[in-house]
């Protein structure tokens, strides 16, 4: 495989791990609280929660993001490549991802991302054609808003109604599957547009930055020397900041940690991206595998919610509300574990990922060569 492919399977996969400990805690308690209503407060659960808001709150989202930027350029490679109309690929890959999200929402997690990234990208594509400055330009001032935007709404948010809760409590522990799904439509018709005020402005940004990425040759050389500088000047510095606001949130000054969460979010993403380009490349079977499931990090993200749903859901195992924080996010990395292994079983048959497929048709539905 090429350079270019690489450092991209990596970013999915990592940010994968770190999507799932912060998706989780909504599916097993209250979508509105996460883990502050866990019903366990040992030292573990506190250990795993400080871990979790630390190192993947508001990262693994930031390093998703900037993944559909570097997406959208190597499409573009693609179509070019090919002979394909690019301006109906993506319309089509756009619908795919809105119908997929709502589906997501409606049925599994409230707390979907892609239909908000089929919005968002929307909008990128008008800036495809922009220069490598522009969009790192863009993409940083959009990251500074975002902060400004999404911190009196993290920290001066009003506390939840009692009987709303109660409600949740009761379809969440005795309801059936159509009640549950109802409730889970009702609530992501709700949180939707919050979602889209506080992640829409970064996602955009970090789409931004991914597409000037991979202009600049940044994606195609993992040994360059910014990834060399991100590394040394924001991974130390963004992890510092994040496990300290992380720290206070839990043991301190709650609104000032979560103020030094949000802001520090960007540094410490930074930080990954650089040391994740200096992965080693390696050519074994273990890696190869590894970056076989980054390619299909679509099945992995919805399989994560459709099996997690399942085991916290009444209908299923009736997790929900009864495990400590710590056992929340052992489970959903077990969760991911099994999801990786069957992903490489499905991929050793069909090529693709399940849903990976299903975007390709949707995508290449109507769109012959040129």
């Amino acid at each position: 495989m090429s350079p270019r492919a690489l450092m991209p399977d990596h970013l999915r996969l990592v940010a994968l791990f770190g999507i799932v400990v912060v998706n989780v805690q909504f599916m097993a308690y209250p979508i509105t609280l996460g883990f502050e209503a866990a019903p366990s407060a040992t030292t573990l659960d506190d250990l795993a929660i400080w871990a979790v808001n630390g190192l993947a709150l508001f990262k693994s989202y930031g390093l998703f993001s900037f993944m559909f930027g570097v997406g959208l350029a190597y499409q573009i490679r693609s179509a070019e490549r090919r002979g394909l109309p690019f301006g109906r690929l993506y319309r089509n890959r756009m619908i795919g991802l809105a119908l997929l999200g709502v589906m997501h929402g409606v049925l599994f997690f409230p707390g979907d991302i892609l239909l908000l990234y089929a919005l968002v990208g929307a909008l990128l594509y008008r800036w495809r054609d922009w220069a490598v400055g522009r969009l790192v330009r863009t993409g940083a001032i959009l990251l500074a808003v975002q902060v400004l935007v999404a911190l009196p709404l993290v920290v001066l948010a009003p506390p939840i109604e009692p009987d709303l809760l109660e409600l949740e409590r009761a379809i969440m522990t005795g309801g059936t599957w159509a009640e549950v799904a109802t409730y889970r439509a009702a609530s992501f018709a709700i949180t939707f547009p919050i979602l889209l005020v506080i992640q829409g402005i970064a996602a955009l940004g970090w789409f931004c930055l991914g597409l000037a990425a991979v202009r600049a040759g940044l994606i195609d050389d993992p040994r360059h020397p910014l990834w060399a500088r991100a590394r040394r000047l924001c991974l130390g510095p963004g992890l510092l900041l994040g496990l300290t606001g992380a720290a206070l949130w839990q043991w301190g000054d709650g609104g000032l940690g979560e103020a030094l969460t949000v802001l520090c979010a960007p540094i410490a993403t930074l930080g990954y991206l650089g040391l994740i380009a200096a992965w080693p490349a390696g050519s074994g079977r273990l890696m190869r595998g590894l970056r076989n499931i980054g390619a299909s990090s679509l099945s992995l993200y919805l399989g994560q919610s459709i099996l997690l749903s399942t085991l916290f859901a009444p209908y299923g195992a009736g997790l929900w509300g009864t495990v400590g924080a710590a056992e929340a996010t052992g489970i959903a990395l077990a969760a991911t574990l099994v999801l990786m292994l069957a992903v490489t079983l499905w991929r050793r048959v069909f090529g693709l990922g399940p849903f990976e497929w299903v975007l390709r048709r949707i995508t290449r539905h109507g769109v012959a060569r040129s």
